[in-house]
Formats: structure tokens, C-alpha cells, sequence
């Protein structure tokens, strides 16, 4: 059998939203919450009470901020692979003496 969904209600920028997940209520309202704040952080910055202009430019912000998390975990990979190509290469040396 699948997962069970369920629905739970989570407040942002004083909207109640009925949302429908397979994961736990708990993780979901932390989620609400992230998006809360920093709504709330854009709309302290920006002249528009327009909730839609907020939310685009705070999905904007978040968007940036995983873009570059994903950027910098890649960069950490690769410098990963290099690391464990050069012990290799060290291993290597030594086992041939």
C-alpha cells in the first residue's frame, strides 16, 4: 500500500492554507513557517502590500539561495573527486614500491 495522505492547515503571511502530503503535519508546518518569515523579511524591504508581488519575489530569493547551495555542493564534490583520485594515485605509488 502507497503512503496515506493527509491534510494539514499551515498559516503564512496570515493565510490559512489546507495542505495535502504524505509527509508528516509537523514537517510541513516548519516548511510554512521558512516561507513565513522570509515573506515577512520581503515585505519589510519592499513598498508593495501586493501578498502576490511578495511571495513571487520571496519563491525568487528562495530560489537563489538553493541555486547556489546546489552550486556550491557540486564544488564540493568535484574537489571530493579530485581529493580521492590523488590518494588513489598516492595508494597506488606505494603498494607499486
Amino acid at each position: 500500500m502507497g503512503a496515506r495522505s493527509t491534510t494539514t492547515a499551515v498559516e503564512i503571511f496570515g493565510s490559512v492554507y489546507y495542505v495535502r502530503s504524505e509527509d508528516d503535519g509537523e514537517s510541513l508546518r516548519e516548511l510554512a513557517s521558512i516561507v513565513d518569515s522570509r515573506m515577512r523579511e520581503v515585505a519589510e524591504q519592499v513598498v508593495t502590500v501586493d501578498t502576490a508581488k511578495i511571495a513571487i519575489l520571496t519563491a525568487l530569493n528562495l530560489v537563489d539561495e538553493l541555486t547556489r547551495c546546489k552550486e556550491q555542493q557540486e564544488g564540493e564534490r568535484d574537489e571530493i573527486r579530485e581529493k580521492v583520485v590523488e590518494l588513489a594515485q598516492q595508494l597506488e605509488q606505494v603498494l607499486t614500491k
